[in-house]
C-alpha cells in the first residue's frame, strides 16, 4: 500500500524502512510485536495450533508457489533470495503484495490478512447459525399456506442480508488521506475539527471498500480519535472477536464451516 512520507509528503511503500526521496525515516513501519510468527515455518506452526482447515479449503498456501486462481501465499525465491507475498485473483492474474529480503515483514503481511480472513468466516458462521435459530422460532408460529409463504420470504432476505452484509468489513478505511469508518450499513468520516460524523462515501471507496481496508482495531498510527469513543459506535460479535487472544487454542473452531468463495478475490489485496 503507498502512504506519504511524514516528512516530504512523497508517497513510498508502507514496508520502506526510509524514504527513497529523502532518506526519512518510514515512521509508519509496523514490526511484529512478541508471538508472533516472524519466520515461514513459524508461521506453518501457527496455523497448525489454530487447527485451522487445510490450505486447499482457506486458499492460503504458506511456503509455496501456488499457481492456480482463488490462493493468497508466500514462499522464499531460491534464486534470488527474496521472500514473496501474493494473491492470485480469481482471474488468474497474480498480485504481488511483497518481494524483498525481509522475512518477518512479508510474514506479518501474510498473518495479518489470514487473521482477517478468520474473522470474515466467523462473522459467516455466526450469521448462519443467529439466522437459522430466527427461522426455526417463526416457523413454529406459522400456519398451513401462508406459513410456507412467509418461510420463504425470510429465507430469502436472510440469504441477501448475509451476501450484502459481508461485502464489507466493519473498521477502519484510509481514502484520500481521509479515515472512514464503515457499521452496520453506515459509514463515517474524521476531520481533525469535528472529530467523527455520519458521511456519504466518496463513489471509489463505496464500490472498492476491500482496497482501502486498514483494520478492524484502533491504532494511535491513524492520528484520529478511536471510533469506539464517539457516540455512532455500535456493539458487534466481530468487533469483540477481533481483540480476543489471538494465541489462545481455539482461534477457529475445526466444526466451524469455512467458505472461501466468500473471499473477495477481484481485488489486488
Amino acid at each position: 500500500m503507498k502512504i506519504k512520507c511524514t516528512y516530504c509528503r512523497a508517497f513510498i511503500n508502507d514496508y520502506d524502512e526510509v524514504c527513497p526521496k529523502c532518506g526519512g525515516h518510514n515512521d509508519n513501519l509496523k514490526r511484529n510485536a512478541n508471538h508472533v510468527p516472524q519466520t515461514i515455518d513459524e508461521l506453518k506452526q501457527w496455523y497448525k495450533d489454530h487447527n485451522l482447515p487445510n490450505y486447499y479449503t482457506t486458499r492460503f498456501f504458506i511456503g509455496e508457489n501456488y499457481l492456480y486462481p482463488k490462493a493468497f501465499g508466500i514462499y522464499k525465491d531460491e534464486q534470488t533470495g527474496n521472500f514473496i507475498v501474493y494473491k492470485n485473483k480469481d482471474t488468474g492474474e497474480r498480485a504481488i503484495r511483497y518481494e524483498g529480503k525481509d522475512e518477518a515483514y512479508a510474514v506479518n503481511e501474510l498473518y495479518m490478512k489470514l487473521k482477517e480472513e478468520i474473522l470474515h468466516q466467523k462473522e459467516n458462521n455466526l450469521g448462519s447459525k443467529s439466522a437459522n435459530a430466527n427461522v426455526r422460532k417463526i416457523a413454529l408460529s406459522l400456519t398451513k399456506i401462508f406459513a410456507c409463504f412467509i418461510f420463504v420470504q425470510l429465507l430469502l432476505g436472510i440469504f441477501l442480508f448475509v451476501i450484502f452484509s459481508s461485502s464489507k468489513s466493519r473498521g477502519y478505511y484510509l481514502y484520500d488521506d481521509t479515515y472512514y469508518y464503515y457499521q452496520s450499513g453506515s459509514w463515517y468520516s474524521y476531520s481533525a475539527t469535528g472529530g467523527w460524523s455520519s458521511t456519504t462515501p466518496p463513489k471509489e471507496l463505496k464500490s472498492n471498500s476491500s482496497d482501502y481496508f486498514e483494520s478492524y482495531s484502533y491504532s494511535s498510527d491513524y492520528d484520529v480519535d478511536d471510533f469506539k469513543d464517539s457516540g455512532y459506535y455500535k456493539e458487534s460479535s466481530s468487533s469483540s472477536s477481533y481483540d480476543s487472544d489471538w494465541d489462545s487454542s481455539s482461534s477457529w473452531d475445526s466444526g466451524s464451516s469455512w467458505d472461501s468463495s466468500s473471499t473477495d478475490w477481484s481485488s489486488d489485496w
